[in-house]
């Protein structure tokens, strides 16, 4: 894989930071002749004054960094809360889909056609009505009824992704589900973090149906449209409507939250996508938003203590999992080929407990149990 210094985007920033190359030598503490070898691309900085480039002009690696692998893998977030994706995320995410390349070979999908993906997604009401409306109409669901875990797992299958299901915990880590694109094969691997709410895990396996749906899109682009995606999948125009009405008819604001609190509960989905998608409704229709008294945010708290984080609920005690459960409960629940996969390669090719640990990023020692199964 060859990078190279993306020079148009360094001169720009050393013109705007007023820097001139002297400058950048100094703060650097390189010779002005190197800086200069940079900016003529005929030679590369070392990983450290790299980096050091790179925070001196105020510019992403990403920004300053030319990637010409055509084969990259694509690399989404749906990242926690304010997290910030940083480039040693999505560069650890691209070497994982760099080894899950070797697991291709061994997927049990049609190789003859591609599977349907959206001319142009974007983020108009409209378009996104049209689109859901589709969507639920080949997951033979109608209008206004509750998506379940079972449709959209199925329409992974449909769309030949891969389900990675694993246990990340519920704070060290920045995001909560990685959604990878290999170009070279044209395969999707979705990973989904099951310690978490079970009404927000369903907004991500939306959210990441609306990525396999879209991969013309990168960057803030996409997360925004498999938001988007996801909520109008989740609670459609037709019930956004009828929520928007039904809040609106209560006139104490400790009566709409309760109402909005009610939505969410029969839909299994997070009182938040019920707010959102009524206000979008609102938008849409030129009429006023619906604003809910800072009681909402602890009502919501309050409404997600009562259910189990789904790794609970599917997998029991996690203190006493062992590999075995973990491999037969999962793999029946998101009904993925994921662990045949690995089982296949790590026997044909005679692979350890590295590999394991690298291809779902667990601690080695639960690598060496799952390996151990596996084998």
């Amino acid at each position: 894989m060859k990078k190279r210094l993306n020079v148009k985007n360094a001169n720009q920033a050393m013109q705007t930071s007023g820097l001139t190359q002297t400058a950048v030598a100094e703060q650097l503490g390189v010779t002005k002749e190197a800086v200069s070898q940079w900016l003529k691309e005929k030679a590369f900085p070392r990983p450290n004054k790299l980096l050091q480039f790179a925070k001196v002009l105020n510019l992403g690696f990403s920004d300053l960094v030319i990637n010409e692998d055509p084969n990259a893998p694509v690399i989404a977030f749906r990242k926690k809360g304010s997290a910030k994706t940083k480039d040693h995320h999505v560069e650890k995410a691209q070497q994982t889909g760099r080894f899950l390349r070797h697991l291709v070979p061994y997927l049990p999908f049609d190789t003859l056609e591609m599977p349907p993906v959206l001319k142009s997604p974007n983020l108009d009401y409209d378009y996104l009505r049209q689109v859901t409306s589709k969507v639920r109409k080949d997951i033979n669901l109608g209008e206004t009824e509750t998506v379940d875990f079972e449709h959209l797992i199925r329409r992974f299958n449909e769309l030949q992704a891969v389900v990675v299901p694993v246990l990340w915990g519920t704070k060290q880590r920045h995001e909560n589900a990685i959604h990878i694109y290999l170009p070279d094969s044209q395969t999707t691997w979705v990973y989904l973090n099951l310690d978490t709410n079970i009404h927000d895990f369903k907004f991500w396996m939306a959210h990441e149906l609306g990525h396999c749906l879209s991969p013309s899109l990168s960057g803030d682009e996409a997360e925004d449209f498999a938001d988007d995606f996801a909520g109008a999948l989740l609670f459609p125009h037709a019930l956004a409507e009828k929520a928007y009405k039904e809040i609106n008819s209560e006139m104490a604001s400790r009566l709409k939250i309760n109402k909005v609190i009610d939505l969410a509960d029969e839909h299994t989905i997070s009182p938040y996508t019920v707010l959102g998608q009524a206000n979008k409704f609102a938008a849409f229709a030129d009429l006023p938003e619906i604003k809910l008294s800072k009681a909402f945010n602890g009502a919501v708290t309050n409404f997600n203590k009562r259910f189990y984080n789904l790794s609970t609920a599917l997998l029991g005690d996690l203190e006493g999992l062992d590999a075995r459960d973990y491999i037969n409960k999962t793999e029946e629940a998101f009904k993925t080929p994921f662990f045949e996969l690995l089982r296949k390669y790590l026997k044909e090719q005679n692979k350890g407990a590295g590999y394991v640990q690298t291809v779902t990023d667990m601690p080695l020692l639960d690598a060496r149990s799952l390996h151990s199964e596996l084998t």
